[in-house]
Formats: C-alpha cells, sequence, structure tokens
C-alpha cells in the first residue's frame, strides 16, 4: 500500500492526495452519517487524464479504490468499508460543463459537476435537466449517474439513465472509454453506457456525460388533494394520466402520520380545515398556454370530487403558496430525523399494487412490530414507495425483512431508487433470483477481475 500511495502522489501531485484526518473528513460520510470509516487516503483527480493514471496505479498495487461524488447517498454506497485497506477517489474536481448544445437538445458535463449548476447550464439557454432531487444543491452528475437517480420527475422524464446519452469512463485497468456518443438511436448491439448508469462504481469511474434536455417549464399547476383512503389512489392515477396526459408531471402521496410529522417537528402548517388518512401532490407542467394548464387541472380536480376520490381539494393559487405544497412533500425525511429516524424503506412495486401493498404493510408492521409508527410516501406516479418506519430501534433488521418478504411477494423492488450500497446488498436476493445475481457477477468479473473497484457494495 505504501508503494502505491507514493506512486499516487507523483502521478497526482501532493494537493491531489489527502492523508485520512480532518481534511479528508467530508469524503468519508454519506447523508446518513452511518458507517464511517478511514481511507489509506483520498484521492483528488482534476482530470479523466488524471482517473485514469490513478486507477492504472491502484490497478497495480492491487488498491481497491471508492469512487466518491456528493456524499448524498443513503445506502453507504460511496464509504470506505474497513480502516485504511481503500482509496477513495473524489471527482468533486471534474467540475466543468464542458458543452451546451441547445439545437441538440444536449448537454455535456464532468462527473464532479452539482446538479444545479447543471440545471443551470440548461436554463441559460431556455431549456431544463429534468433530473431532480431533493438533494439537487449538493449531489453530483457523477453520483446520480452512478445510482440511476430517481426523483419527483421520473413520470414524465423517467430515471437518470433514460436521460444519459453518452458516457466518459475509466475502467478498473484505467483505459478510457470515449463513449460521449449524442444519439438518441443507435442500434448497433449491447449499449454499455446502461452497464455502468446504476453500477454503483463498481465497474468503473464515470468522468462526463452528455445529458438529454427538454423545453423549460414556464407555468406550474399545483394542487394538493386529501383523500378519503388509500383504495382512491389508483383511480386517481388513471384519472390524472387522462385529464393531464403527457403535463403531468408528478403524483406524490404522503399520510396523516407524515403530516403529524411535519406538524409537530417543523411547525408545518396543515392546509386543511380537518384530517384526513392520505394526501395526494399533484403537479402540471407546460411550456405555454397557462390558463389551459389550470384549466386541466380543475378539471382533474372537480372529477375527482365528484367521483369520490378525493375528500377536498385546494388547488395553489400562486408560486408560494405552491412552494408551501412542495415543502410538505420535501419536508418528511427532516421531520423523521428530527423525530428519533426511521428505518427507511426505498421500494416499488407495480403500480397497480401500490395501494394494496401499503394496506397491508401498515397493517402487519403494526401488529408484528407494537410502538412502531409507519411514515409512508412517496413517488406514486411511479410506484416507488418510502415505507420509513420509526420508533424499531433494535427490531430494525426485523422490520426490513418483513417488508421485504411482502415486496418479493408483490413483484417488487427492494431499491427504487437510492440503490443498494452496503446497507441493502444482503436484501437484493429477496427480489433477485439466483441466476440474475450469477449474471451480475459475471458482468463485474469481467470488467473488474480483480476486483478493486468499491468492493463489498451492491453485489451479496
Amino acid at each position: 500500500m505504501a508503494r502505491g500511495l507514493a506512486q499516487l502522489r507523483g502521478v497526482l501531485g501532493e494537493r491531489g492526495v489527502l492523508d485520512p484526518g480532518a481534511a479528508a473528513a467530508g469524503f468519508v460520510r454519506d447523508e446518513r452519517g452511518l458507517l464511517p470509516a478511514r481511507p489509506a487516503a483520498v484521492l483528488r483527480p482534476r482530470s479523466t487524464a488524471e482517473v485514469a493514471a490513478a486507477l492504472r496505479v491502484c490497478a497495480e498495487h492491487r488498491i481497491p479504490v471508492v469512487p466518491f461524488a456528493g456524499g448524498t447517498g443513503l445506502v453507504g454506497g460511496a464509504i470506505p468499508l474497513g480502516d485504511r485497506t481503500q482509496v477513495v477517489l473524489s471527482v468533486r474536481a471534474l467540475d466543468r460543463i464542458r458543452e451546451v448544445d441547445p439545437a441538440d437538445f444536449s448537454l455535456t458535463a464532468e462527473a464532479g459537476c452539482v446538479l444545479t449548476d447543471v440545471q443551470r447550464a440548461a436554463e441559460e439557454h431556455g431549456l431544463a435537466f429534468p433530473l431532480r432531487l431533493a438533494s439537487e444543491g449538493s449531489a453530483r452528475l457523477g453520483g446520480a449517474i452512478a445510482t440511476n437517480a430517481g426523483g419527483s420527475n421520473v413520470l414524465r422524464y423517467g430515471m437518470t439513465r433514460e436521460l444519459v446519452l453518452g458516457l466518459e469512463a475509466v475502467l478498473p485497468d484505467g483505459r478510457i472509454w470515449h463513449g460521449l456518443r449524442r444519439l438518441r438511436k443507435d442500434n448497433t448491439g449491447y449499449d454499455l453506457k446502461q452497464l455502468l448508469i446504476g453500477s454503483e462504481g463498481t465497474l468503473g469511474v464515470v468522468t462526463a456525460a452528455t445529458v438529454r434536455l427538454v423545453p423549460r417549464a414556464r407555468h406550474h399547476a399545483v394542487a394538493l388533494l386529501a383523500l378519503p383512503g388509500l383504495d382512491a389512489v389508483t383511480a386517481l392515477l388513471a384519472l390524472a394520466r387522462e385529464v393531464l396526459a403527457d403535463r403531468l408531471t408528478a403524483l406524490e402521496l404522503f399520510s396523516r402520520t407524515g403530516l403529524d410529522l411535519l406538524t409537530r417537528q417543523l411547525g408545518a402548517r396543515d392546509p386543511f380545515a380537518r384530517p384526513h388518512p392520505r394526501y395526494l401532490l399533484v403537479e402540471a407542467t407546460g411550456t405555454r398556454d397557462p390558463v389551459g394548464l389550470a384549466d386541466q387541472l380543475r378539471e382533474f380536480l372537480a372529477e375527482a370530487l365528484e367521483r369520490g376520490l378525493a375528500a377536498d381539494a385546494l388547488p395553489a393559487l400562486d408560486g408560494p403558496q405552491a412552494r408551501a405544497f412542495w415543502a410538505l412533500r420535501e419536508g418528511l425525511p427532516e421531520a423523521e430525523k428530527r423525530a428519533g429516524g426511521a428505518v427507511k424503506h426505498d421500494v416499488g412495486v407495480p403500480l397497480g399494487a401500490l395501494a394494496e401493498f401499503v394496506a397491508a404493510a401498515e397493517e402487519q408492521v403494526a401488529r408484528a412490530f407494537p410502538g412502531t409508527v409507519v411514515n409512508a410516501f412517496g413517488h406514486v406516479g411511479d410506484g416507488n414507495v418510502h415505507f420509513n418506519v420509526l420508533g424499531a430501534g433494535e427490531r430494525a433488521a426485523e422490520v426490513s425483512a418483513a417488508v421485504y418478504r411482502l415486496v418479493a411477494q408483490w413483484e417488487g423492488t427492494v431499491s427504487a431508487e437510492h440503490g443498494i450500497g452496503v446497507l441493502k446488498r444482503d436484501a437484493l436476493a429477496y427480489t433477485r433470483d439466483p441466476l440474475e445475481l450469477e449474471l451480475l457477477r459475471t458482468v463485474k468479473q469481467a470488467l473488474d477481475p480483480l476486483g478493486i473497484m468499491n468492493p463489498g457494495k451492491l453485489l451479496p
């Protein structure tokens, strides 16, 4: 290890290699602050060429490498394991917007770019990069790609993998793959970029990406619905798709439990006159015709009320009110944190089964684990539920096992958007059969035969 670190200093310079200590503290923890460990060093390359040179040295000396971007992950995917046995490779210094091509509706940026900087670069040309995350002010493009991040716009624009046109990446042996293509259609065999998207740094280091841009939404129509119960969710999704069509951008579900957390922990105000079991936040966006957009939303609300799918509905009359409605949904993780934290489950099930799954899981957790409180919320438009359990204490592992068994029964996934990392590594077997896991290991062995890229993550 010592010889390898000395060689890395020769490649990256003294400033490019941080010893473990105070200066390296910002590169060894994720958003949840779990599993802290000290790396042997933190590498800070400033270019793709330096990333390649560093990986060549690491491959030569068999030094395990943990790629690190914004540190906003929730499953321990970008933190070192063990004490001084691995190096962290930060891509933060790779932070250039290389090109914006308005005619091609594309943007090329390096992996260390903060998502809000990517969004601003697109907006300067009247366009938008539609990946929207609660952590977008600190999350980096490379991390979003490595985890195939989702967010609040998945319903309309898809996951990160749907937004990536091309990649530049360094393989574990230091070779650079120049795949920054801007093609929408390329039917020439295996789509190699899709192997790297969502691979959580286990197959290489993404250094830059060309992403798809869309026309910037200039008008937003937002409403908050109070629901009589979970049974209305599936019908409301179908109605929203019918009435709002391709203008439908977000459908966010949360519960009375969540609203109570918000009022107690964050001082939020209940916007309705009386409590309701569930709430649904709806957003539609458009580039033109704000009157028509508002009319469509009113039509949706009127029919939802008439059919008894909603007990009450509040359209946002202006920007501040719309932001206040969104603040309720986006404040739920912070409210949980202030209440003492929760056992988090970022699960996904088929759309038609979402309401049934949530009801069954809430009932089973309440019966099997008295004293716990379920806070279920999420992106109902894409089947993603953050099924979080407060008050589990030492029963956390048992709670998670019970939830994941139910997810498997509904043919779902143990991670809809946060990834696997180390915290969910053993849970992967609940929803992936042995052959799938064998194939994943085959891919890993083919691209990383030395096993130096982010070991101990993703694959059980």
